[in-house]
């Protein structure tokens, strides 16, 4: 674990809980309450210490899960792994979780082959980040110089080690799709498994060069001093999914509970995409039973404003941080999407032959009951469920039509 623990003012906690009951109350008194009855068995939603776990943590504190009459318990998680063994043995009703997981599991590489873990809905877009240690200082935010630095100690047999938080994972493909821009074959450098809370303790201590994950991770690398963030994966692919709300297959068909559930994250994820709620979403996270680090870098890379840390220094994003709503565009499980993960698993060798692609997107995805909930909200669905996609730092587009062509015109390093 990292050394942080929250930074707490001696008014911190009373400020706090003035703000949510506050917050609370306003959403009771301006919002209609569901007639249906209150769930009698309390639903275990798990999560990681990450800042984009905050629609499900700010759903439960501001008190939208009892608006919409379930019970919640918001249980965090040592590592991806044990929130995919909660989910798959029904200890965990629903998780904040890789958009990637389920289709990882589904396709054996990071569980059993052809289980069922849903995705309902996405969480967030954006806002993850490829840190390197300070010895890679000099190639700032250029790919292609870092992916030279990489190939010259490939050479004198000092090949660098990359962590990630999940094989097949969402940061396991984006680590892999910056080697494979970076001109570095993956086959060449290390790639291990990490926990995200453990990243930046593992690369104190030299257990790797460089890592990627969720925030506040890359920013809590950077306030110690051990490396800087190289870049964000919305540099990657602007808009990305990146977590989802996940579901054990049994708890998917009570439909009821379900879409109280989605309501309330929904509501929350509106909450959030307004800045001035992010600073007091920050000062929440960070404390012990959640993320587990200092407030103001959580809330700095929430709103945007990043210290990337070495020779490249502050930046700015706008539009393209960390978002959870976008008006409802964030949150509609696309299938174009899981087709795009899939590919990307057959590219780096993940899996040896293509999948129905089709069939694995429409068995995992939700969007009809997405569709459901989104209506009932008020909400539009996008129209780009099959669209194509661009990515951003290299201009490529993938036809989820197609992903057969995008592999023969793509092929990886060796």
């Amino acid at each position: 674990m990292t050394d942080y623990t929250p930074d707490h003012t001696p008014n911190h906690t009373t400020n706090r809980r003035t703000f949510l009951k506050a917050a609370a109350t306003t959403a009771a008194a301006t919002l209609p309450s569901l007639a249906r009855a209150q769930s009698k068995k309390a639903i275990n939603i798990g999560f990681i210490a990450l800042t984009d776990c905050a629609s499900i943590v700010m759903a439960q504190e501001l008190g939208y899960f009892k608006k919409y009459g379930v019970e919640v318990n918001v249980i965090k998680q040592a590592s991806w792994a044990a929130l995919r063994d909660g989910l798959l043995s029904g200890e965990l009703q629903a998780a904040h979780c890789l958009f990637g997981m389920p289709l990882s599991v589904y396709s054996g590489i990071g569980g059993p082959a052809g289980k069922e873990l849903p995705i309902a809905m996405i969480l967030d877009n954006n806002g993850q980040g490829i840190a390197l240690e300070n010895s890679f200082k000099a190639v700032g935010g250029d790919v292609k110089a870092a992916g030279e630095a990489i190939r010259k100690r490939i050479a004198d047999n000092k090949a660098p080690t990359f962590a990630v938080t999940f094989p097949g994972g969402t940061h396991d493909i984006w680590m892999r799709y910056w080697l494979a821009n970076a001109g570095v074959a993956q086959n060449k450098v290390g790639i291990i498994v990490v926990p995200p809370p453990q990243m930046v303790a593992n690369m104190k201590v030299g257990n790797m060069d460089g890592f990627c994950v969720g925030e506040p991770w890359p920013g809590v690398a950077v306030a110690q001093g051990i490396g800087f963030t190289h870049i964000t994966t919305q540099q990657l692919w602007r808009n990305h999914p990146e977590k989802a709300l996940v579901l054990n297959k049994d708890f998917s068909a009570q439909k009821d509970d379900v879409k109280a559930v989605m309501r309330a994250i929904l509501d929350a994820s509106a909450w959030l995409d307004s800045l001035p709620n992010r600073r007091q979403a920050a000062k929440v996270l960070g404390a012990s039973q959640y993320v587990n680090a200092p407030a103001e870098i959580i809330e700095g890379r929430l709103e945007g404003k990043y210290n990337m840390g070495g020779i490249i220094g502050n930046k700015q994003f706008l539009g393209d941080q960390m978002m959870f709503s976008r008006a409802g565009q964030t949150n509609f499980p696309r299938h174009g999407h899981a087709i795009w993960f899939l590919a990307q698993y057959v590219r780096f060798g993940l899996i040896k032959a293509a999948p129905d692609y089709a069939a694995v997107a429409n068995k995992l995805l939700l969007s009809d009951l997405y569709r459901e909930v989104a209506k009932e909200a008020g909400l539009k669905v996008p129209g780009d469920d099959m669209a194509v996609i661009k990515t951003t730092i290299d201009g490529w587009t993938f036809d989820p039509k197609d992903p057969a062509a995008y592999l023969k015109a793509h092929p990886i390093p060796v």
